[in-house]
């Protein structure tokens, strides 16, 4: 099975670098530091670094407390991040600056995977949330380094996904020496693929440990005054394509009762950040952009946030807030953002990427799920005309949020065992 996955990874690889220069020429990004995909860069030669993988904005947002944990328990040891998408690469220079070496994880194949292995030379390799890549993990394990997969999940449907490749999927994880899972539920499904349960812990959600972000805390409040307390603001976060158009009939069922609400829009990619704004304007909404304006005016009726790293001011700054990804099937984005800011969530039928934590919110009386894209605007109307509502909503969120915490002090003692065996 191995020798066909590498096979078929050869094969597709093709397939791959023409998507890869397809999604350049909307994000020039991807066309940069190509080479690194296959194990070349520029940069020294490390040893005994501590490596973590996080594929992509979210993840390495969840990452984010465990890395400075790292940093400042081990800092002695070269602290290497890997990202797959460009968006991720940003983020990680963001939050962390030249304090930890950034280099795009290479394509899983097996000279790819030995070249980064010879430069980045890890003591210890951390995979977060749920990425299998064999010839990866065969390397790790190879070379004697050991691995760890923390804040582990693994949706109903991934686990369906890996089924006709079990056989393949079971040896890949015979090279893990911990899986760190977010929930009992991932970690029973881990357990269907064959995992020793001697090795599955649940540690909870790093994400709950993520700093609240008091700095974009005052940003928000700084927007509410230019905007005015009064004035209704919602915001739909992350979306994607098939989401917009929805929000946008969702607003326009708003402003009939609530001529001066503001919405909020912010594309999960930025290669649709020009898209969106043109559906915006085609619709004939009093449009504004974070590149171009800045903050929106009382004239203008839909603020397009077309800018990275951004999304955590907004969140503080409105009255509600729906998280995309789940009104189409993507499985739902974080809503811990919103929560750990006291902001009531809105979310899809989709959210099965952070299924029990979208269940507590709405258990809890801070969350409201919707059956269909159809529900949006009543629901955001309801809740804009009911402050008492929004509040109670918001105080329950914030308390769903700190309770859960304590997920990285938990994986660091997981952490600090490997390394001392």
């Amino acid at each position: 099975m191995r020798y066909l996955y590498t096979l078929a990874m050869y094969l597709v690889t093709p397939i791959i670098v023409m998507r890869l220069l397809a999604r350049g020429v909307r994000y020039r990004d991807y066309h940069r530091r190509w080479r690194e995909r296959f194990g070349f860069y520029q940069g020294p030669t490390l040893r005994g670094s501590i490596w973590v993988h996080a594929v992509s904005v979210g993840e390495v947002n969840a990452a984010e407390p465990l890395i400075k944990a790292l940093r400042e328990a081990y800092t002695n040891a070269p602290l290497v991040v890997t990202t797959v998408t460009p968006t991720g690469s940003e983020r990680v220079r963001q939050l962390f600056g030249e304090s930890v070496y950034h280099v795009y994880l290479p394509y899983d194949l097996p000279f790819a995977v030995s070249r980064f292995m010879k430069r980045v030379r890890p003591r210890l390799a951390i995979i977060v949330e749920t990425e299998i890549w064999p010839n990866l993990y065969f390397a790790c394990k190879k070379r004697g380094i050991p691995l760890m997969i923390v804040n582990a999940r693994l949706s109903e449907r991934s686990l369906r996904g890996y089924r006709p490749l079990q056989g393949l999927v079971r040896s890949a994880l015979g090279c893990v020496r911990q899986i760190a899972a977010q929930s009992r539920t991932d970690a029973a499904r881990y357990r269907l693929l064959g995992v020793d349960p001697s090795r599955i812990v649940v540690s909870g959600n790093l994400k709950f440990d993520m700093p609240v972000p008091y700095a974009a805390i005052q940003a928000g409040e700084e927007l509410r005054r230019q905007w005015g307390h009064l004035r209704p603001v919602w915001i739909a976060g992350s979306t994607h394509e098939g989401e917009e158009l929805p929000v946008l009939e969702a607003h326009l069922q708003v402003l009939k009762r609530l001529p001066d609400a503001l919405l909020l829009i912010a594309p999960r990619h930025p290669e649709r950040f020009k898209l969106v704004e043109s559906s915006v304007r085609s619709l004939g909404f009093t449009t504004a952009t974070r590149s171009a304006d800045r903050v929106p005016s009382a004239a203008h009726q839909v603020f397009v946030i077309d800018a990275m790293g951004e999304l955590m001011q907004f969140y503080a700054a409105a009255d509600l807030a729906f998280v995309g990804g789940s009104l189409v099937p993507i499985g739902g984005h974080n809503v811990l953002e919103p929560a750990a800011l006291s902001t009531p969530v809105l979310v899809g039928p989709h959210t099965f990427n952070f299924e029990e934590i979208t269940l507590t919110l709405i258990r809890e009386g801070a969350g409201i799920r919707l059956g269909d894209p159809s529900e949006l605007g009543g629901a955001v109307l309801q809740l804009l005309r009911d402050a008492e509502r929004r509040k109670t909503m918001g105080m329950h969120a914030k308390v769903v949020f700190d309770s859960e915490r304590g997920a990285v002090q938990r994986v660091m003692e997981l952490i600090d065992t490997q390394l001392q065996e």
